[in-house]
């Protein structure tokens, strides 16, 4: 099944109209912008194997049918990093908050037929599929973002000095893909897409989420209000949490991406101790509304294919993930605004070329946000 991931044309993020204060930390306030933790939709729909012996073969193709996918490929064509044959994978994980359907009521704003990625995750699967590297790449990160062809057919021309996120809000999932290929010389051997609707139902489906905050959350943009403790979040709650960015640390989007990799290991051991794929119910409930939630390049559009690569995941332990973000400074003219650190990322791809862990040095001084430690797994 076939879907269409570009959104309108030439969106981009509004200018920001007040005084804007230099000072490390403090970044222009987002109005409504969605973040999700992307990564269970994978893990759940790994899951989809142990229904193969059911013989409950509608099910399979009512999973089949919620899929979405999109031709990279065919849009990017032969123009792009080499693929490297070593055993590892890497994969562009994005999270879309388009205003329609379920969307918008949970997001509210104007329905204009327009999305955007607002978060951007690099995930490196090691040889061996044991362990993992996640980059999150912050979503207002100033780019020269390349020329590129959207999946309709479509030619944008190259710009200079543009947030990241306009990629997929200029060109759809084929231009964000364009995009990071060209920021790390890495083919993306897979793309995969969700919308924070189904992650909010992600996360009822599996009954909640065990976290420690350590810090008060109090954050009434993303209706958010946590006391330092243990919590089991519900969806809505979750929700609220990995697009916070007011109610704790700095209030800056590399704190927000702090909380959204505190998060996604939380998500991860309680997929594995909950025991989903042992409970085919559970199981078929979370595949169902996993499958519905993601887009997925085309080589994964099919419930075999995404089956096969997510069973491929199951290995992967929190404690056995690597997470960081893409390393960048304060843009010196704006610091509201930040700007990719060369040297530095040069390591961190040149590592994930190579199939090699990220040496320290990759992230020693660049800039990071003040949420580390308020989360973690209970």
């Amino acid at each position: 099944m076939s879907a269409e991931s570009t959104p309108e044309p030439g969106i981009t993020e509004p200018a920001s109209t007040g005084p804007r204060h230099r000072g490390k930390g403090r970044r222009r306030k987002a109005s409504s912008k969605r973040h999700k933790a992307l990564l269970v939709t994978a893990w759940a729909a790994a899951g989809v194997v142990v229904l193969g012996g059911t013989g409950a073969g509608y099910l399979y193709f009512k999973l089949n049918g919620n899929l979405k996918s999109v031709d990279i490929n065919g849009a990017l064509g032969t123009h792009r990093p080499a693929k490297v044959d070593n055993g590892s994978e890497n994969i562009l994980v994005l999270g879309s908050d388009t205003r329609s359907g379920a969307n918008k009521k949970l997001g509210g704003g104007t329905d204009d037929g327009s999305a955007r990625s607002d978060t951007a995750m690099i995930v490196h699967v090691y040889k061996g599929h044991k362990k993992a590297a996640v980059v999150s790449v912050p979503r207002d990160t100033l780019i020269d973002r390349p020329a590129c062809t959207d999946t309709k057919g479509t030619t944008y021309p190259a710009a200079s000095g543009v947030m990241f996120n306009s990629a997929y809000s200029t060109g759809g999932a084929a231009c964000a893909v364009k995009t990071v290929e060209s920021l790390t010389g890495i083919r993306m051997d897979h793309y995969l897409e969700v919308d924070f609707a189904g992650f909010q139902k992600l996360i009822d489906d599996l009954g909640g989420v065990q976290v420690t905050t350590t810090k008060n959350i109090d954050d009434p943009q993303s209706h958010l209000d946590l006391k330092a403790g243990a919590h089991t979040l519900t969806g809505k709650q979750a929700l609220g949490l990995v697009r916070t960015r007011h109610g704790v640390g700095d209030g800056s989007d590399l704190g927000r991406i702090q909380l959204q990799q505190a998060f996604i290991k939380a998500l991860i051991n309680q997929v594995k101790h909950v025991g989903v794929f042992s409970n085919p119910k559970k199981l078929y409930d979370l595949a169902d509304t996993a499958t519905k939630a993601v887009t997925t390049d085309s080589d994964l559009g099919s419930v075999n294919s995404l089956m096969d690569f997510a069973g491929g995941l199951k290995g992967i332990s929190s404690s056995h993930m690597k997470m960081i973000t893409m390393p960048v400074q304060y843009d010196p003219a704006n610091p509201n605004r930040v700007i990719m650190a060369p040297a530095q990322a040069r390591l961190v791809w040149t590592a994930l070329k190579h199939d090699k862990p990220i040496p320290k040095a990759a992230t020693a001084g660049t800039a990071t946000g003040e949420a580390k430690g308020v989360v973690s797994a209970s």
